[in-house]
Order: structure tokens, then sequence, then C-alpha cells
């Protein structure tokens, strides 16, 4: 063999064992049960009485969070945070007031979602979410080890006007289920547990009288 041709072999056995770690992750991941992941802590740009910001990650599938301005809340985020560094393996995000089509129409509806996570090292590290504008749960892969929070914001939305607020009617991160930080039951078991429904009150009333899936007089936003 020449140099250059041992060069080259070296060059692929030193990539082959520094990237062994991350392949090795990439197939259990691939294969690893899923199972909700719970935050310890819950916190929005914009909270306001009446709508709950812990309603963004409560597994009910009839109750929502809004960020409390009109239109898409461009900017505005809620954000998932954890006590202990928490593996990430799956994000499923409801849009609108319930996961029933008849009611998107009643909101503004996530397009672009930035999901800014903190890791336990102190870095953070940006992804992009489009969604859908349909209804139901829409699941995207979200791999992220030693998690320590999670930021979604809000960067753009279907359907937004000035008589409208953006509204989610559910976040759920997902982690393998030999995770200590782990509630809830394994997404891929069967068969699967029935979704909890809350004794809401109407996915208008929730907010004060002037902050409703309909929108919010006293802030607006663009985008």
């Amino acid at each position: 063999m020449t140099w250059a041709l041992w060069a080259l072999v070296l060059t692929l056995l030193i990539a082959a064992i520094v990237n062994a770690d991350t392949a090795v992750n990439a197939v259990r991941d691939h294969f690893a049960r899923r199972t909700p992941v719970g935050p310890d802590a819950v916190e929005a740009s914009h909270p306001y009485p009446g709508n709950d910001t812990q309603l963004a990650f409560a597994e009910l599938n009839n109750t929502w969070w809004g960020p409390g301005v009109s239109q898409s809340g461009a900017g505005e985020w809620v954000e998932a945070r954890f006590d202990q560094p928490t593996r990430l393996l799956d994000v499923i995000i409801t849009p609108g007031v319930s996961t029933r089509a008849d009611k998107l129409s009643q909101s503004a509806l996530p397009r672009r979602v930035e999901a800014v996570i903190t890791t336990s090292d102190g870095r953070t590290s940006p992804r992009v979410l489009t969604l859908d504008q349909a209804a139901g749960g829409q699941r995207r892969t979200f791999r992220a080890a030693d998690v320590t929070s999670v930021r979604f914001v809000l960067r753009s939305g279907y359907a937004a006007a000035a008589d409208k607020q953006l509204a989610l009617a559910e976040i759920e991160l997902l982690g393998p289920s030999n995770s200590s930080k782990t509630v809830g039951q394994s997404h891929l078991e069967a068969p699967a547990p029935p979704r909890r429904t809350a004794r809401a009150p109407p996915t208008t009333a929730g907010p004060p009288a002037r902050c409703s899936a309909r929108g919010c007089s006293t802030r607006t936003s663009s985008g």
C-alpha cells in the first residue's frame, strides 16, 4: 500500500472509533420504548390568570395553553424544566384547543416552533419544528441527552388574526422507558391506555374575558 492509502485507512479507522458511541446511541434510541416524561416545572413568557401554564404539558386532550396575545404570538414561549438531566427521544405537539378537527378554526395554530434545548453543561441548541395545519398530535424526532430545559418559542402560525390567539392543546415529551424520570406508559405498548379527559369549562371560557382563544384585546403580535 502507498502512504496515501494507509493514511486513508487510518483516518477511516479513527472516525469509526470516534463515532462508535454515536452509532450505538442511535440504534438504541431507535428501538427504545417511549414513555411520557413530565417536567418538574413549567414557565411561560406571558402568564395570565385563567390560563394555567401547566396546561401545555398536562396530558389532557380538551384543555389548552395560549400565549395571551393575539395573532401568532411570535416570540412568546413556554418552557419545560427538569430537576435532573433527562434524555428525550420524541415530542408530540397537538395544535389548537382540542384534538377535534371541527375546533381548529377557534384559534390560530402553530406553524413553526423553535425548541431551544439547554443541557446540563449549560449549552443551548435550537431546533425548528414545522407543524401541519391539522388536528391531533404531531410527532417529531427530538433526540437530546442531559436535558435540563426545553423552551418552545412560537415563530409563526396558521390562521393568525387580530381576533384570535394561538392555542396548543398539548406538548408531550417522550423518553426511553427505562428512564428514572418518566411518567405514564410506553407509547409502543399495546393496548394503549385511553387519554385522560379533564372536566374543564368550555375552551373559550378558560382565560379572562379579554383574553380567550378568540384573542386578547390588550396585546398583539405579528407573524
